[in-house]
């Protein structure tokens, strides 16, 4: 009965680990995993996919013990939340303030189609099907690969097109002419 009220408060808050470890710790393995998972192509096209969930929980549990080796203090823990979210921040401010950087941190727009026509070499860098990209096209209304003028995949993954000329004046006229009828 006495253990049911009994507190261990330095196991709750005094740190097991030298706390320059656990920052050096989670320091390389935040960075490594950042440096993965940029290398890795933008696979499911702004999805979440069931291999990028695995890959995510995976990560997790592997680093886990790599950033902590077996911390069981609160302190500890927020020590490497404090030590994550420090890189995540820094990483963003430097994207903001030096544009080369934001280029690493964010791939600039990769162009797939071109004047109705797909990059195929694009395409198999990202290890994107036609009939993926197909459906992605039509999930945004585009019928034809042919009314497409650009086709970009964005850093997240989405995918944004410019529709040619020749689409964009016709939709504009049925625009028009739909606002004269109705007044």
């Amino acid at each position: 009965m006495e253990k049911w009220f009994f507190i261990n408060w330095q196991a709750i808050f005094v740190p097991n680990i030298s706390v320059l470890e656990l920052i050096i710790r989670g320091s390389l393995v935040y960075l490594a995993l950042f440096s993965v998972l940029r290398l890795l192509p933008s696979r499911q096209l702004g999805t979440l996919g069931i291999t990028d969930l695995l890959v995510v929980v995976l990560f997790a549990e592997a680093a886990q013990n790599a950033m902590a080796s077996n911390y069981t203090s609160i302190t500890e823990g927020a020590i490497l939340v404090g030590t994550v979210i420090f890189w995540s921040y820094l990483l963003n401010w430097l994207g903001y303030k030096l544009p080369q950087f934001q280029r690493f941190l964010n791939p600039p727009p990769l162009l797939l189609v071109k004047n109705g026509r797909m990059i195929e070499r694009h395409l198999q860098r990202e290890l994107i099907t036609d009939d993926e990209l197909m459906s992605k096209l039509r999930q945004q209304g585009v019928e034809f690969l042919a009314d497409v003028k650009f086709a970009y995949m964005e850093a997240d993954g989405r995918i944004s097109i410019i529709m040619s000329d020749s689409k964009t004046s016709a939709v504009r006229e049925q625009k028009v002419a739909l606002k004269s009828d109705l007044h």
